[in-house]
């Protein structure tokens, strides 16, 4: 580090930013000439003081083997969702199907199903992607992730989780990956306040079968069966509480093979339901 930039950490950090964030932040706008870089990195330190998520200001953010765009449009990608990435590859290579064809429900920044392409594309599958999501600026972003790493065997659906997907595709589709809301309104009051930055509805759902923020997992489960290819899989992460509420579901809803799994810190995290 120059030291001019050892000076622009200590002054970020004399105004209470984090060390380390501070270095990012640097690393990020110190560019350009030294009056030019000062005054972005002040613009950058003032959003982050305010509250604002460090990796809106930043505008790209890592995701397993992938540098992601990412703003106020989607959620900031997280690291307990890279471990469903794992599970979901684990899942394919079981099916040893050629050219999956995968459907990734909410995709946001496209963090899960693009990583999935990539890391495919890397070990010699050539694996289909429709990426499906209700918002239309999380839609603009995951294709700007796309054509950011030149991804092209994605198609994108404006859709509320299956509605507007076509119908040839029922009995289909090798996996379904998602990760839906599953905060419920009272928890989410009780959250980190920096996640009221981010959209509220990628994040608190409605109540289902009396359990807090399972609507939307309600919906995913229940109607992921009849778009799976027989031997597919639904692979999607869920609250820590809902570990009983998913399993049950799953056998309910007819899946053959059903299973929950922990993310690294022990947490309740991840169903993986097999037709």
């Amino acid at each position: 580090m120059t030291e001019v930039n050892a000076e622009f950490v200590s002054e970020l950090v004399d105004a209470g930013i984090d060390r380390r964030e501070a270095r990012w932040l640097v690393q990020e706008f110190v560019l350009g000439s030294e009056r030019d870089a000062h005054d972005a990195l002040l613009a950058a330190a003032t959003r982050r003081l305010n509250g604002e998520p460090l990796q809106y200001i930043i505008g790209h953010w890592p995701f397993r083997t992938l540098d992601l765009d990412v703003d106020e449009r989607a959620l900031i990608p997280r690291p307990e969702t890279e471990e469903l990435v794992d599970v979901a590859l684990r899942e394919l290579a079981a099916g040893a199907v050629a050219a999956p064809l995968i459907v990734d429900l909410g995709t946001g920044s496209g963090a899960i199903g693009l990583s999935l392409v990539s890391e495919l594309l890397t070990r010699g599958v050539a694996a289909s992607l429709i990426a499906v999501d209700e918002s239309s600026d999380a839609l603009a972003l995951a294709r700007q992730n796309a054509r950011k790493h030149r991804l092209d065997a994605v198609s994108f659906v404006h859709s509320s989780w299956f509605e507007s997907l076509d119908e040839s595709l029922r009995g289909r589709v090798d996996l379904i990956v998602a990760n839906p809301p599953y905060v419920g309104e009272a928890e989410f009051a009780d959250l980190d306040p920096i996640l009221h930055h981010e959209p509220r509805g990628a994040l608190v759902a409605e109540d289902a079968r009396g359990i807090p923020g399972f609507a939307d997992l309600d919906i995913v489960i229940r109607d992921a069966f009849v778009w799976l290819a027989p031997y597919g899989a639904l692979v999607c992460e869920h609250s820590e509480t809902h570990r009983r509420a998913v399993l049950e579901l799953a056998h309910a809803v007819g899946f053959g093979t059903v299973e929950d799994l922990d993310d690294l810190t022990g947490r309740h995290r991840i169903l993986v339901a097999r037709r």
